[in-house]
């Protein structure tokens, strides 16, 4: 899909950056753009060795921050653990957008973490309760054997969560939404949050 001139100022901009990125990626669904909920997250470690991965996003909101879920004991749940702060990064081509959002992450409720789990298609809880995501794995087949396994133990059953997964919130303090112009002169703005509210200042590309 070409990437379409897009223009952005000040004018343009809802107050509320939430409200900002709900109409970018709103945009970005309508269009059929696939999968806008994909989303690079950056984490590090307690000292300061990064990791970037994709993630999808599972929710956005002024009350919840970015949601995304993973299992506790990855990499970027160990991650987590040690360095509670994260970035995140939207890029939807077509519209030559991209969003950064950066905060600090939190684990969102049991509850929460219950209603995505079980939003996932079967097979992928499955695969979710046979994999210790990120351990060496020794051969491809003990772990195809533990989800044939699993398939077996849990037929007829619903699939739950397991305390090792969960959801994470990500809280953010700075927001910025770059638009793409021809000869580098790209558009960007960054909110940060004052007191109860957003200061919005217009960054150099």
């Amino acid at each position: 899909m070409a990437e379409r001139e897009q223009e952005l100022r000040r004018d343009d901009l809802e107050a509320d950056p939430f409200r900002q990125f709900d109409a970018w990626f709103e945009q970005a669904r309508a269009e059929g753009l696939p999968l806008p909920q994909a989303c690079a997250l950056a984490t590090a470690s307690h000292d300061g060795r990064p990791s970037a991965r994709m993630v999808l996003l599972k929710d956005a909101s002024a009350d919840g921050g970015f949601v995304f879920a993973t299992s506790y004991i990855s990499r970027k749940g160990r991650d987590l653990d040690e360095n509670g702060r994260a970035a995140l990064l939207f890029y939807w081509h077509a519209f030559g957008r991209q969003v950064r959002v950066e905060g600090k992450v939190e684990r969102v409720s049991a509850e929460e973490s219950d209603s995505i789990f079980l939003a996932r298609p079967r097979d992928s809880r499955i695969s979710a309760l046979a994999s210790r995501q990120s351990e060496r794995l020794e051969t491809r087949e003990v772990l195809e054997a533990r989800v044939r396994e699993l398939e077996a133990e849990l037929e007829g059953q619903e699939v739950e969560r397991p305390e090792f997964w969960g959801g994470y919130r990500l809280v953010p303090d700075e927001l910025e939404f770059w638009q793409h112009r021809e000869n580098r002169l790209h558009i960007r703005f960054i909110y940060r949050r004052d007191g109860d509210g957003w200061r919005i200042d217009e960054l150099q590309p």
